[in-house]
């Protein structure tokens, strides 16, 4: 089993949800944005390993994301660690707040 980090996109509203997502490194340039699309009232899981355009993710360094999207979504952003026998996942749940 591969080591990797999935965010899933959940849009619950009445509209698509066009999602970029920028990667950042602690040293180099940032990456992206990577577009998504969300169908009105579905979720999206994507695995950051597979994007690819426009450039694909380097494996095995560092990176933070920013999630940013048309319309308000809820972000939930996991990470399996399978480099010891025993695996490890965390999962990070984020949602627009009202304005």
């Amino acid at each position: 089993m591969t080591s990797h980090e999935t965010v899933c996109l959940l849009n619950t509203g009445d509209r698509d949800a066009e999602v970029r997502i920028t990667i950042f490194y602690s040293d180099r340039d940032p990456a992206g944005p990577y577009r998504v699309n969300v169908p009105a009232r579905r979720t999206k899981h994507v695995r950051f390993n597979d994007l690819t355009d426009p450039e694909p993710i380097p494996t095995d360094i560092d990176f933070a994301s920013v999630i940013e999207s048309s319309v308000p979504i809820v972000v939930q952003h996991t990470r399996l660690d399978s480099r010891q026998a025993a695996n490890a996942l965390l999962s990070t749940i984020a949602f627009a707040a009202a304005e």
